[in-house]
């Protein structure tokens, strides 16, 4: 059994699981399907409260697939709930890299 098929095991009995769905969006992106782990990613960002590791590895991502802009929306919202959530850390290392796309992706 795969460590993805593992995963959607444990899924399979608590569909809720941050860690779960957030460890998939991981095996995803490590399998090339970029799509579905964004999509997964985006889904924790939806969660009350939002995931905020999930903001950060989207739009990691999205750099990588060279849609910056994107990219920009998910860092801008994930320091804003960062800050909700009191997590300075998660806020700075994305500020980090917001100011590192500079004007990347601007026509």
């Amino acid at each position: 059994m795969s460590r993805k098929e593992k995963i959607l095991a444990m899924l399979a009995d608590e569909p809720q699981d941050t860690f779960l769905r957030y460890s998939l969006a991981m095996e995803l992106r490590s399998e090339g399907d970029h799509e579905q782990s964004i999509q997964q990613l985006t889904d924790l960002t939806k969660d009350t409260p939002p995931y905020v590791p999930a903001f950060f590895m989207a739009a990691q991502q999205l750099v990588d697939l060279d849609q910056v802009d994107q990219a920009r929306t998910f860092l801008r919202d994930g320091i804003e709930a960062a800050r909700q959530q009191g997590d300075s850390h998660a806020a700075a290392e994305m500020s980090e890299l917001l100011s590192h796309l500079g004007s990347l992706g601007e026509l």
